[in-house]
């Protein structure tokens, strides 16, 4: 047992990392086929949902494991050194499921999805980005109709990952016609209350296995369903945060995993060539220090995020926000020297598919990081905040 594995196991219930890792094997065997084909990673998923992982972020009051994001963090990292795509939908569905424990909590209909979700595994999906709106996931166009006790949405969704596998589709819209582009609510409809129609192919670079199509969505609902808090809120105090530090969690794992590639590369030459330095050996140490800086920066920032859950005031200050966008930035930036600097070290059997050594998928799972979301929306976000925010200049964080 690793001293991960170890650790984590403490907080999560019995075995919870342990699980990861048997998913985590599964994840590998069938990760080439799934980017080759840009296909859902099914058999990986199935895994989840055998193992119980889908649901361990929830309280155990409700049938869950009561995870905290760091724990959850270290798991995206262990499936990510398997399968990019699998590690991606995980941790979107714990992203979407954070929304609910953190606000649905008050809620009689919230808190009976999040014990349906714990019994059945259920997987969940997000619709915020839309059509018009450019990716700013703050705006909608589309706004929920609500006639009696009942809501009716539609929305041209461009982007909707694993939308036809999802058990349940959380989506936001203005709260009403007269409404704000900006005065939006969360709201989740269960598979058997919405249809949706393709309008896009997700036919990618990377990440192909998250099948982010897009679609035009109809649903209706009883209108309980709608998130009591405004969306406003919700992205403020968990989903933004937990975007940014699950999806680290991932990129990191990606990273880790061509790096242990390329130390099996030089230990092999080592041993072909006992007593000379390898090729390689000195770009290893440096793709090793950069791989610690971006462990250092999710872990700061998985501190920084725990810390200010204790703290409604700092969870939607902007020294808050400033911090957890920097995490971003800085992980999904530096992935991309790490996996070049272990291509150079592997060479030609890194750049060739179907070796030990292959990169190119993580290559190109890796350059989906700046995108998701753009790091120039979230670097101009950051540069209107600090203009009314001094930087924090605190080791002490």
């Amino acid at each position: 047992m690793t001293a991960a594995v170890a650790r984590i196991e403490v907080g999560t219930g019995e075995g919870a990392a342990v699980r990861a890792v048997r998913v985590a094997a599964i994840a590998s065997q069938h990760a080439d086929a799934v980017d080759a084909e840009g296909r859902f990673p099914r058999e990986a998923v199935d895994a989840m949902r055998a193992e119980k992982l889908l649901s361990i972020q929830i309280p155990a009051a409700f049938g869950g494991e009561g995870a905290t994001i760091t724990e959850i963090a270290e798991l995206c990292s262990i499936l990510g050194q398997a399968c990019a795509a699998s590690a991606m939908v995980f941790a979107m569905h714990h992203i979407k499921l954070s929304s609910l424990v953190e606000h649905g909590d008050e809620s009689e209909w919230h808190r009976d999805f999040m014990r349906r979700i714990a019994s059945e595994q259920l997987l969940l999906a997000s619709a915020t980005t839309e059509g018009g709106i450019g990716g700013n996931l703050r705006n909608s166009i589309c706004a929920i109709k609500v006639e009696g006790d009942t809501c009716y949405l539609e929305k041209d969704a461009t982007v909707i990952s694993y939308g036809s596998h999802a058990d349940a589709i959380l989506i936001t819209s203005r709260s009403h016609a007269d409404a704000a582009s900006s005065d939006q609510v969360l709201t989740c409809f269960l598979r058997d209350q919405y249809d949706i129609k393709r309008t896009v192919e997700w036919n990618t670079l990377g990440m192909r296995g998250t099948c982010s199509d897009g679609f035009l969505f109809k649903g209706e609902a009883p209108a309980k369903q709608i998130l009591p808090k405004p969306f406003a809120e919700i992205a403020a105090q968990s989903m933004l945060a937990s975007s940014h530090l699950l999806w680290s969690g991932v990129w990191y794992g990606i990273a880790a995993d061509a790096v242990s590639r390329a130390q099996a590369f030089v230990r092999a030459a080592a041993r072909k060539s006992p007593g000379a330095p390898p090729p390689g050996a000195l770009r290893l140490a440096e793709a090793s220090s950069m791989l610690q800086m971006v462990k250092s920066n999710v872990v700061a920032g998985l501190k920084a995020y725990e810390e200010a859950k204790l703290d409604a005031d700092r969870l939607s200050s902007m020294a808050f926000a400033v911090a957890m966008n920097n995490v971003k930035i800085a992980s999904s930036e530096m992935i991309l020297p790490i996996i070049n600097h272990a291509m150079l070290i592997c060479g030609i059997m890194g750049y060739k598919n179907g070796t030990p050594y292959s990169l190119g998928r993580h290559l190109r799972d890796a350059h989906s990081a700046q995108l998701m979301i753009s790091n120039d929306r979230i670097l101009g976000n950051t540069s209107t905040m600090l203009l009314v925010h001094k930087q924090d200049t605190s080791l002490l964080g």
